[in-house]
């Protein structure tokens, strides 16, 4: 457990202060001296403080809040998500015996469900690079898609094409793909055929195929699913035969 969200409850607003422009995520967790968890103390309770009260001599414990959210080390991933739905709630100490083990934020559980991660709350949370879940979504000459999952063996995404756009003509040597149209009229060129596909229809990309998908409306987004499956998922197996965008 990382030590810079964490604060003595007799300690110092100002050394709070510092604290949390150390820590970069606005938040500390306040101990006592039975290392009990008395409250948690965000940026926003020091300022909401400092203004109503124009004293800057306080202590943590002056300024705290003791009524937090908090989860214990035994509960399930229904338990976790049910708390992280308040979107007022941005992070949960994780208690055992009313003793602090953990901390989990709601940017950290994002990352568990986005590559699949097993839920284990003694895990060091800290470790988890925060910059797959930044750039979950990924902005593309023809639209944007946005990651959904992303594991060794699958991904998965939901793409958006802008009307009158296209995806290259390409092919994936070590992927296949599987696409569902969510929404708008699609063109799929698959090998040497061409299907014309709507809302609810899916079609089968096997590795080695060439295909390519179209937006062929003039004023509505094309989305669809994507789920990858294979051993690799590197932009270095997208093959390009033909690209409206010049990427060949």
């Amino acid at each position: 457990m990382n030590s810079k969200f964490i604060i003595d409850s007799n300690a110092s607003i100002l050394s709070a202060m510092q604290k949390i422009d150390v820590n970069k995520e606005s938040f500390l967790l306040c101990i006592n001296k039975g290392g009990l968890l008395d409250g948690t103390l965000t940026d926003g309770d020091i300022r909401r403080y400092i203004v109503k009260s124009k004293n800057l001599d306080a202590n943590v414990a002056d300024v705290m809040s003791k009524n937090f959210e908090s989860l214990d080390t035994d509960d399930t991933f229904r338990d976790i998500a049910e708390k992280f739905k308040s979107r007022k709630i941005q992070f949960l100490p994780i208690l055992k015996n009313k003793k602090l083990k953990n901390i989990l934020t709601k940017k950290q559980f994002h990352i568990m469900l986005l590559e699949d991660m097993k839920i284990d709350l003694l895990k060091d949370f800290s470790l988890y690079d925060e910059k797959n879940l930044e750039h979950e979504i990924y902005n593309k000459p023809w639209g944007f898609y946005k990651s959904t999952l992303f594991t060794e063996l699958a991904q998965s995404k939901v793409i958006t094409v802008f009307p009158n756009e296209e995806l290259s003509l390409q092919e994936h040597k070590k992927r296949e793909e599987h696409w569902v149209i969510i929404k708008g009229k699609a063109k799929v060129v698959l090998g040497d055929s061409e299907l014309l596909l709507n809302a609810g229809k899916y079609v089968y990309i096997p590795k080695g195929v060439k295909h390519q998908i179209v937006n062929l409306s003039k004023n509505e987004n094309l989305i669809f699913a994507e789920v990858q499956l294979g051993e690799y998922f590197g932009e270095d197996d997208i093959i390009r035969y033909k690209d409206k965008y010049n990427r060949i």
